[in-house]
């Protein structure tokens, strides 16, 4: 599933229980402060180009590790209907079968720049957001895994609104703190969800294994070899060591969420999307 930087400075200020998105620096992704200029407007002086100066990153050092809870399942028989039939006809394909299960009216797609879904209907901006036109069938992908996940947490802007997947649980003003505290941003934290993780020396999963670590968030380092690994992700450890874990075991403290509410009648639907294309 995609991972998106989005509302990243509400991310601390809602207690993570408002669904903002963060992004873990992917061993391959261009350094975060990468960004594309705006052209020059009529009249500009011709500028020669310069190398753009990279961002400034931390050195590796020991910290205090931050412990989480994984999410717990929402626990509620009509949801867990609903998304059984969501994941029934993402495994379709079925479009139709879809729309009657979103909300048609009130919809809203939240992206960075506000509501993105306009005067579209449910459908429309849910097949915009998930880009269940693309040929390769990875929109609809997307939207079975959202339909797999069981938790999910309150959405405090709407009432009577839950977004999936949820977070995990621990007090952000702790991972503020410890952001602080090792001059990086809070983007850079992801966390493990499982206990005795290991820690290999190398990009190489068959490397030797230099710690092995539990549930708590850990500082994700990009890895800026010419060949970086898609499969391995660089850390830092609590410790202060610099090591290589598999990068399914790392997971990010945001990510595009899917989100559901009761129509009039009572009956659940999907109400919203935030993040996607």
């Amino acid at each position: 599933m995609t991972i998106r930087l989005i509302f990243a400075a509400t991310l601390i200020a809602g207690m993570f229980a408002t669904p903002a998105l963060a992004q873990l620096p992917r061993p391959s992704g261009p350094p975060p402060a990468a960004q594309k200029g705006m052209a020059p407007g009529p009249g500009a002086q011709k500028v020669v180009p310069q190398q753009q100066a990279q961002p400034t990153i931390a050195p590796p050092a020991a910290y205090m590790a931050l412990k989480v809870s994984p999410p717990k399942p929402y626990e509620d028989a009509g949801l867990a209907a609903l998304r059984k039939d969501v994941a029934a006809a993402a495994q379709k394909k079925d479009r139709a079968a879809l729309a009657k299960l979103v909300l048609a009216q009130g919809f809203f797609w939240l992206k960075e720049e506000g509501n993105a879904a306009g005067k579209k209907s449910g459908i429309e901006a849910l097949s915009t957001a998930l880009n269940l036109a693309a040929k390769d069938g990875s929109g609809w992908d997307s939207l079975g895994e959202f339909a797999a996940d069981d938790t999910a947490s309150p959405y405090p802007d709407r009432p009577n609104t839950i977004c999936s997947p949820a977070g995990p649980e621990f007090n952000p003003p702790d991972l503020e703190k410890l952001a602080e505290t090792t001059k990086t941003d809070v983007g850079d934290w992801g966390f493990f969800a499982q206990d005795g993780v290991e820690v290999h020396t190398t990009a190489l999963a068959n490397s030797p294994v230099i710690e092995k670590l539990g549930m708590h968030f850990v500082r994700v380092m990009p890895d800026t070899a010419p060949n970086a690994s898609q499969e391995m992700m660089r850390i830092v450890t609590p410790s202060g060591k610099v090591g290589f874990v598999a990068a399914e075991a790392v997971s990010p403290i945001g990510s595009d969420q899917l989100c559901y509410g009761k129509d009039a009648s009572g009956a659940w639907k999907i109400v919203g999307m935030i993040g996607g294309e």
